[in-house]
């Protein structure tokens, strides 16, 4: 796969593909469904398949004093598009000189005239343009003229009690509410916190409860708390219990941190890239009374995630 940032000088063989655009935070199945949809056109155009995406995330760039709401890191985004068979990225740099375009720019300056796009796919609700003033019927009616074709395709959805629809806006929701098996139905896959495993204070060690410390970065805090997990690191997986929270029983800390033990483990994780997946919420986070207290419920909290996972959760299994 191909990750292209500069859309003025295109090789040859990246022009004419079918190209999905949008944000794709989360690459969840609604997104999916329009990856699949370009999918299906590249086949039947004998095209290649292409996805624009936006780095920043647009509302990164409008409210960079927002709290952290990606589902996503980039890495992991590029990593399921090439999953998705995804063979060329336009990674375009979200700034004001393209939140300045109008509809009209986009459509003819970048998809027909720049891209040379045979077919465009966006998603129901897509918006684009200065002040978001263009629409995917728009987009579509514009493409036309300049003999484009292109997908508008609907929401995709559960089609189960409340028919709810698969959303990056729904995933945040469904997390923020301690609720992972609901964020995984949205996603196709477990919510997981990836990074370089960093050097903590070495309190768990002392209190026979090792853990790997991954930084959230720019990744949504879902609820705080004790989780049953999945850790993928140094090419095996694991089971493991993770606190995801302040720390209040050491005094707090300012930021909220992912400390996540790795049952039946031993071993050094420092610097090692890690993936924990987020299966089932097992409690709030709450301050102890001391080291004793702390310890018992730690060993309470590993025999709970045992429970959980020998119970089935998460066993969809990992998707990067």
């Amino acid at each position: 796969m191909r990750v292209l940032r500069d859309r003025e000088r295109l090789p040859a063989p990246a022009r004419g593909a079918v190209v999905a655009i949008g944000n794709f935070d989360g690459v969840h199945r609604g997104h999916a469904a329009v990856i699949g949809a370009a999918r299906e056109a590249a086949r039947q155009a004998a095209a290649p398949l292409a996805v624009m995406t936006f780095a920043p995330h647009p509302r990164l760039f409008f409210r960079p004093a927002q709290p952290p709401f990606l589902l996503t890191r980039l890495r992991t985004r590029l990593a399921l598009f090439a999953g998705m068979g995804v063979e060329i990225v336009h990674l375009l740099r979200f700034d004001a000189r393209l939140a300045g375009l109008s509809p009209e720019e986009f459509v003819d300056g970048l998809l027909a005239r720049a891209l040379g796009a045979r077919h465009v796919c966006v998603g129901y609700d897509f918006v684009f343009g200065h002040r978001r003033a263009g629409t995917a019927a728009f987009l579509a009616a514009r493409l036309a003229q300049a003999g484009i074709g292109a997908s508008i395709v609907a929401p995709a959805s559960s089609g189960e009690g409340g028919d709810e629809v698969f959303s990056s806006t729904a995933a945040r929701a469904a997390l923020e509410a301690g609720d992972p098996a609901r964020a995984a139905a949205i996603l196709g896959r477990p919510f997981a916190i990836e990074g370089r495993v960093a050097h903590g204070d070495r309190r768990g060690r002392t209190i026979g409860f090792p853990t790997a410390n991954i930084r959230l970065g720019p990744l949504l805090r879902p609820r705080l708390g004790v989780y049953a997990v999945r850790v993928h690191v140094g090419g095996a997986v694991h089971g493991g219990v993770a606190n995801l929270g302040l720390r209040p029983t050491f005094g707090g800390d300012s930021e909220a941190r992912l400390e996540a033990h790795l049952l039946d483990f031993s071993g050094d994780l420092y610097g090692q890239r890690a993936c924990v997946e987020l299966l089932a919420f097992l409690r709030p986070e709450r301050r102890f009374e001391g080291l004793d207290a702390l310890k018992a419920q730690i060993a309470a909290d590993a025999a709970a995630a045992r429970a959980a996972l020998a119970g089935g959760c998460g066993a969809r299994g990992p998707s990067l």
